[in-house]
């Protein structure tokens, strides 16, 4: 498994997002310099870890990456923060400097100048095209309570949205960014992705940002459905269960379950809404739960895995930290509620991020 980070870069007096992402990656030590990558937006650096067999090698690896990507930026005078969306504001929103970028930017008009939005992708080896399609339908009821556990971006233009995700709700607006459809094998996926770009929704093949796809790049199945973790335990947490449930859905004899297109989409948003603090809607039953019991039904689906990954420990303490402490967005909000103010939360959400 591996795991990639989207990071911002804000200013530590306004917090609002900074273009400084060329300046930071040419701060980074050498040898990590080959783990970074420059996004669409120029206030964002992504981190990506080497392949991992454990959770422990992953732990290590993210750290590494958040220490020198945090001790970079601060050497151009930004911080590095963990948040799927700009909290603040973003007064400079052009795109990075490439061809590929500006032609996205070009074509997508106002969507392609929103401000930055940031995700955390975890990829699992499957080397199989049609078991890693066949895996993705077979992921699509859980992928919700996953959005909600990882909610990480309540803020937007310096006020709470009213949305543990907000950039769930400002990704809705690209079109390849969508739950996976329901697809047979790896020939089904190509049609599929051919018809989308026969209709000028995307420009091409690469554009499939589906909350979990098909890796082109890595035989691996790759889950996009978080905002980038607050901590790097966090996102120790999610590669844990993702894994798990990769391979428990891989294992399993039952044909995957047929799931409605509106209800699927009406999860997600819900899961955008209220994180962990409402219902979550029990795909498998068509009803509406408490956010924790359809979380305790995703635990127990993955136990029997997660014991045989010696990773059953780990997850348990992070689903009891989570329960006592609220997701991402949770912490930020009540941190954001001091008379001290999202400054101040922000501050100590970079310092966290660094770990």
């Amino acid at each position: 498994m591996g795991v990639e980070e989207e990071f911002l870069l804000l200013d530590p007096d306004t917090w609002h997002s900074r273009p400084a992402v060329a300046q930071v990656r040419a701060a980074l030590p050498d040898e990590v310099r080959p783990a970074s990558r420059q996004e669409f937006r120029r206030s964002c650096l992504e981190m990506v870890t080497p392949v991992c067999t454990g959770t422990a090698e992953l732990r290590s690896a993210l750290l590494a990456n958040r220490h020198a990507a945090a001790d970079a930026a601060a050497r151009t005078g930004a911080r590095l923060v963990a948040l799927g969306a700009s909290p603040v504001a973003e007064p400079d929103v052009s795109v990075t400097h490439s061809p590929h970028y500006r032609a996205i930017a070009e074509h997508y008009g106002r969507i392609g100048h929103d401000p930055a939005l940031c995700g955390g992708q975890v990829h699992v080896g499957v080397p199989d095209r049609d078991r890693a399609v066949r895996i993705c339908t077979a992921l699509r009821p859980w992928l919700p309570v996953l959005q909600a556990m990882t909610a990480n971006s309540p803020f937007d233009g310096g006020a709470d949205t009213g949305f543990d995700s907000w950039r769930g709700i400002a990704n809705d607006r690209w079109p390849g960014t969508i739950p996976p459809p329901p697809l047979r094998d790896f020939a089904d996926y190509e049609r599929t992705v051919a018809e989308l770009v026969a209709t000028g929704a995307m420009l091409k093949p690469s554009m499939v940002w589906w909350y979990a796809r098909p890796s082109l790049d890595y035989p691996t199945v790759e889950v996009r459905i978080a905002d980038v973790s607050a901590t790097a335990g966090d996102a120790v947490l999610l590669a844990a269960l993702i894994r798990a449930l990769v391979a428990t859905v891989d294992r399993a004899a039952a044909p995957p379950l047929d799931v409605p297109e509106h209800l699927l989409r009406a999860a997600h948003w819900n899961a955008c809404h209220t994180g962990l603090t409402g219902t979550l809607m029990d795909l498998r039953h068509r009803a509406a739960r408490p956010a924790w019991d359809v979380v305790g039904d995703l635990i127990t689906t993955v136990t029997p895995v997660l014991a045989e990954h010696g990773d059953l420990d780990l997850v348990e303490t992070g689903v009891d930290r989570l329960r006592t402490e609220g997701n991402g967005a949770a912490r930020l909000r009540r941190a954001a509620q001091t008379p001290a103010g999202l400054a101040a939360a922000l501050h100590a959400r970079a310092n966290e991020t660094r770990g």
